[in-house]
C-alpha cells in the first residue's frame, strides 16, 4: 500500500477562545473518503474519537482509523496479563478500501492491491505505535519499532499461520470471520465486509470477544 498518513495533530486548537479536540480538525479527510467508515456498533456507549487517514499519492483517502474508549498514549508500563491490568482501555477500528491493482495517478505504474492482510498490518502497526517494552530505554524505541513493524508485516502476510486464530464477530449484524492474535501488549484482528472495505482492529483493556462493528452513520459524531 503506497499511502501516506495524515496524522492527528497533537496541539489543541481554539474556537471562540475554547480548546477543541485536535481530531476535529481532521474530519475533512474522513468526509472525502469514497467508502464507508466502520466503528463499534451502538452497544458501545463510551467515548469515540478520530485518529488519522492514509492517502494515496494523488490524495485519495485509502484507509483510516476510529477510536473508542480511552485515547491511548505511548507507554511502556503495560505488562502482559489480564485485560483488567491495562490502565488504558481502548479499541481502534481500521477501515481499508478494498482496492484491486490499479494504475497510479500519473499513469506510470500500478498501485498495490489492498487485502485483509493490509488491514492486519495497519492494525498491528497501530498497536505498536502506542507501545514499547518496559525494560527498553526510550532511545532504543525507534530500532525496536522498526523491527516489530517488519514482524507485523510478516505476520499479516501469513494469516493462515499458527500465530493467528479465528474469531466470529458481528459486522452490520452479520456473523463475520476474523483473523485474530494476541500479544503481550494487546490484540489485533482483521477481516472483510460486504461493503467494499476490509476491517482491522486493535486494542488493549477491552476484550475483542465482545465487540461488534457497524457502518458509522455520522462520522462527525467522532470529531
Amino acid at each position: 500500500m503506497e499511502t501516506t498518513s495524515q496524522a492527528v495533530a497533537q496541539t489543541p486548537g481554539t474556537e471562540d477562545g475554547q480548546d477543541v479536540p485536535s481530531a476535529r480538525r481532521t474530519i475533512d479527510g474522513y468526509l472525502s473518503a469514497p467508502f464507508p467508515w466502520y466503528g463499534l456498533d451502538e452497544a458501545f456507549t463510551g467515548r469515540r474519537w478520530l485518529m488519522q487517514v492514509g492517502t494515496a499519492a494523488d490524495g485519495t483517502v485509502e484507509h483510516g482509523s476510529t477510536g473508542h474508549g480511552d485515547e491511548p498514549s505511548v507507554r511502556n508500563e503495560h505488562v502482559s496479563g489480564d485485560d483488567q491490568d491495562a490502565k488504558e482501555k481502548f479499541a481502534v477500528v481500521v477501515t481499508v478500501a478494498a482496492n484491486p491493482d490499479r494504475r497510479s495517478a500519473d499513469g506510470t505504474g500500478l498501485l498495490e492491491a489492498t487485502s485483509v492482510s493490509s488491514a492486519a498490518w495497519l492494525a498491528g502497526v497501530g498497536l505498536l505505535s502506542f507501545t514499547w517494552p518496559g525494560q527498553m530505554d526510550h532511545s532504543l524505541r525507534d530500532d525496536w519499532l522498526e523491527q516489530q513493524t517488519e514482524t507485523a508485516w510478516v505476520l499479516a502476510d501469513d494469516l493462515d499461520g499458527a500465530d493467528w486464530s479465528t474469531l466470529s464477530l458481528p459486522v452490520d449484524g452479520v456473523p463475520t470471520q476474523f483473523h485474530y492474535r494476541e500479544t503481550e501488549f494487546g490484540w489485533v484482528l482483521a477481516g472483510s465486509t460486504g461493503q467494499g472495505v476490509h476491517l482491522g482492529a486493535y486494542g488493549r483493556g477491552m476484550s475483542a470477544y465482545g465487540l461488534a462493528f457497524s457502518v458509522v452513520k455520522d462520522i462527525a459524531a467522532y470529531a
